[in-house]
C-alpha cells in the first residue's frame, strides 16, 4: 500500500467535521477521541472549521418576506493532544466548541412579531466550550485488539436571547460529563469498529435580563432596567457506532450511525427577578446523523476521500431545523514537518415549515437552501 491506513484517522475526522458543523439541533463540533489510535508517543493536531449556512424564510405569516439569511456564519476549532503512556495505553486532551447558534431575523419578520403582538426571539447566539481528557486501554484480542475507551469533559456555555421585551444573558462556566466506549481493531485489515457514548450534561446559569421599552410599557420598569436572571437546561447525550476497514490495496471504507437525544430538551426555562417564569421552546425529537465514505491513497505522500452525510432534522415545527444533506470531500498531505489536512462539505437544508400551533414565534416556511463547509487541520508526530 502507498500509505498506511493506521494514518487516516486524522483525514477521516477532518472531513466528517465539515458535514458535522451542519447537524440538527445546536451541533457543532465533535472531540477529536480518534487520535487516541495514531501512531506516536505524542501526536499534535489542531485545526478550524469554517461554515456558512444560508437560512432564510420564504414566508411569514403568510406573506412573502426578502429578510434574506438569518443565520449567521461560524468557526468551530479543534485541538488535540494524544500522549502514549505505554504500547497499550495512551491519553488525549482535547478541545472542541460542541454546541452553537447564531440566529437574526430581519425587519419584515421583526415587523410581523411586533403586528402578531408575539414576544418571542428575534435574534439568539449560543457559544459552548469542551476541555476533555480521554484515556484508551488496548488488549489483545485474537488476530486483533480490544480497546477500551474512557474519559470525562467539562462543558461551559454562553446564551444570549434578544425578544421584542429585552434581552436575556444566561451562562454556566462549569458542569461535567463523561464518554465511554469500546472498540476492535485488526490493523493487518485496517478494521476498526467503534462504539462510543457522551453522557448529557445539565446547565444551570445565571444571568440578567434587561427590559426594553415595550417591556417597560408593560411591567412598568424604566426601560433599560436590568434584572437577575436564572435558568438552565439539559444539553443532550449521544451515542456512535462507526466502523472502517480496508476493502483493497490503498482503498478505504468507513461510515457511521449516530444517535443524539435532542427531545431532552423542549425548552429552556428560566426565572426574571420581577417578570416571573419565562420560557422558549424547542420541542426537538431525537437526531439522527448517518455518514458512509470511500478514501484512497494516491501515493504515499497524498491520499483524498469523498463521503456523503445525511443528517435527520430535529424540528417538529417550532422552528425550521430541518433535514440536511452534505456531500463532502477531502485530501491529506505527508511532509517531512507533518500532515497537512483539508476537506469541504456542501449542505443542502430541505424546505419546511414551523407553526404558532407547535411552540413557535410565527408561522413562517423555508424553501430548500444551502450552506458551505471548509475545514483544515495539522498533525505531527513526535
Amino acid at each position: 500500500m502507498h500509505m498506511t491506513f493506521k494514518g487516516w484517522a486524522a483525514i477521516v475526522v477532518t472531513i466528517a467535521a465539515a458535514g458535522a458543523a451542519h447537524a440538527g439541533g445546536f451541533s457543532r463540533g465533535t472531540a477529536n477521541t480518534d487520535i487516541l489510535y495514531e501512531d506516536g508517543r505524542v501526536v499534535l493536531q489542531g485545526g478550524s472549521t469554517y461554515v456558512t449556512p444560508s437560512r432564510a424564510y420564504e414566508t411569514v405569516s403568510g406573506h412573502s418576506v426578502s429578510d434574506g439569511s438569518m443565520t449567521g456564519s461560524y468557526w468551530v476549532p479543534g485541538l488535540a493532544v494524544k500522549i502514549g503512556i505505554n504500547d497499550a495505553s495512551s491519553c488525549a486532551l482535547t478541545y472542541t466548541e460542541p454546541y452553537g447558534a447564531s440566529l437574526e431575523t430581519g425587519a419584515q419578520t421583526q415587523r410581523a412579531q411586533l403586528l402578531a403582538g408575539r414576544d418571542g426571539s428575534i435574534a439568539s447566539h449560543l457559544r459552548s466550550d469542551e476541555y476533555g481528557a480521554t484515556c484508551a486501554l488496548k488488549l489483545p484480542a485474537g488476530p486483533g485488539n480490544l480497546v477500551l475507551i474512557g474519559g470525562v469533559f467539562l462543558q461551559s456555555i454562553d446564551y444570549k436571547d434578544q425578544s421584542l421585551l429585552g434581552t436575556l444573558h444566561l451562562g454556566d462556566d462549569e458542569a461535567y460529563g463523561y464518554r465511554l466506549g469500546a472498540a476492535y481493531e485488526i490493523p493487518a485489515y485496517a478494521l476498526r469498529a467503534q462504539i462510543l457514548y457522551r453522557s448529557a450534561v445539565d446547565h444551570e446559569g445565571d444571568g440578567t435580563f434587561t427590559a426594553s421599552p415595550l417591556a417597560a410599557a408593560r411591567y412598568g420598569v424604566p426601560a433599560g432596567y436590568t434584572a437577575f436572571a436564572h435558568g438552565g437546561g439539559t444539553l443532550p447525550q449521544s451515542l456512535e457506532i462507526s466502523l472502517r476497514s480496508g476493502i483493497a490495496e490503498d482503498w478505504l471504507a468507513f461510515g457511521s450511525v449516530k444517535w443524539t437525544d435532542w427531545s431532552v430538551l423542549p425548552s429552556l426555562d428560566y426565572v426574571v427577578t420581577g417578570f416571573g417564569p419565562q420560557h422558549r421552546d424547542f420541542n426537538f425529537r431525537d437526531g439522527w446523523t448517518i455518514q458512509g465514505g470511500l478514501a484512497h491513497s494516491f501515493t504515499e505522500k497524498l491520499a483524498g476521500l469523498v463521503s456523503l452525510t445525511w443528517d435527520r432534522g430535529v424540528s417538529t415545527g417550532a422552528d425550521v431545523l430541518t433535514d440536511t444533506w452534505t456531500l463532502g470531500a477531502g485530501a491529506q498531505l505527508k511532509t517531512d514537518i507533518g500532515n497537512f489536512q483539508i476537506g469541504a462539505g456542501l449542505s443542502y437544508m430541505t424546505a419546511g415549515m414551523q407553526g404558532i400551533a407547535r411552540g413557535a414565534t410565527l408561522d413562517a416556511t423555508v424553501g430548500g437552501d444551502w450552506g458551505l463547509g471548509v475545514t483544515t487541520s495539522y498533525s505531527i508526530k513526535f
